[in-house]
């Protein structure tokens, strides 16, 4: 578990993180999201112990980041955006020697993770030849060698082409799944990280705005309901209920409603004369709505 309370942090006179709090449960993948430069790598670089906080408290499964560093490092894996490798060596030789800096005795976890992020290939070249992409994905290789408790993942999907983020993502939503490993991932390209993570933090100006699970935050942001009605009701004089928004085709009718009790009300009135085949709610998504906690609007 990781919790944070009110950690604060200059550099000399800039404010990078001012009274930040959160937590992540074991076993979540929790998306800590924020534009570029709202503080989310120096929050990482703190939770692992590399650089002190200039006020606050945090615990790592027990442990304090300012007094036992070097057992915070010892179960967690770091993917930030310098990758971290040595570009004259090649793919087998960088992880060798991270895996003994682990003291990783199956050295077979080496080639295993290349083919599972389609190096084997690649494993003979040098680091300094590969694509943005490439090293990337070498360096989550690195990073999950030593089969860490908690993932500290900083944009882990820049550089990827469409096919590789899949990759990533499924595959890191796959070992949480199967290992439970705590995962706390920076990004500010939301919607790769809707139907990865089971909460979200919003860190801006280096505070922590706001934090939910997606359910939550919809509950809390949404100003108005979208709904999509499939019915066999005729259309006439393009109106439908009068609600503002109305959208008729097709016998579906589009409409925005602001309380749930009306969604009772219009389907009690179709179904006075009508069928109704279906009936879906359009859900915010995450880029909605973390415009709107940002500018802070919710009822």
């Amino acid at each position: 578990m990781i919790t944070v309370r009110e950690v604060s942090k200059s550099f000399l006179n800039q404010q990078v993180l001012n009274q930040a709090s959160f937590t992540c449960q074991k076993g979540e993948i929790v998306g800590l999201l924020g534009p570029n430069g709202a503080g989310k790598t120096t929050l990482i670089r703190i939770l692992n112990g590399v650089i002190l906080p200039d006020s606050g408290e945090i615990s790592i499964n027990g442990y304090n980041p300012v007094t036992d560093g070097h057992n915070i490092r010892k179960v967690t894996g770091v993917v930030t955006e310098s990758a971290g490798l040595y570009h004259q060596m090649n793919a087998i030789e960088n992880l060798a020697f991270f895996a003994d800096i682990y003291g990783v005795k199956r050295k077979s976890r080496i080639h295993d993770l290349l083919r599972q992020f389609g190096l084997d290939e690649h494993k003979s070249k040098l680091v300094g030849t590969y694509s943005t992409g490439m090293k990337k994905r070498l360096a989550l290789a690195k990073a999950l060698l030593h089969e860490p408790s908690i993932l500290y993942l900083d944009e882990p999907t820049n550089g990827l082409d469409p096919d590789g983020i899949s990759m990533v993502l499924s595959y890191l939503k796959e070992y949480n799944y199967q290992n439970g490993t705590t995962v706390l991932i920076c990004s500010h390209v939301l919607h790769q990280l809707e139907n990865v993570c089971s909460s979200f933090s919003f860190l801006d100006n280096g505070h922590i705005i706001d934090s939910g699970t997606l359910p939550q935050l919809r509950e809390k942001y949404s100003t108005a309901i979208k709904l999509n009605i499939h019915t066999n009701m005729k259309i006439e004089n393009g109106h439908a209920f009068g609600f503002p928004g109305e959208q008729l085709e097709n016998n579906h009718i589009r409409v925005t409603v602001n309380y749930k009790d009306q969604i009772s009300f219009l389907l009690k009135n179709i179904l006075v004369n009508h069928w109704v085949h279906s009936v879906t709610i359009e859900e915010q998504d995450l880029e909605t709505i973390y415009f709107k906690v940002r500018s802070g609007q919710h009822e």
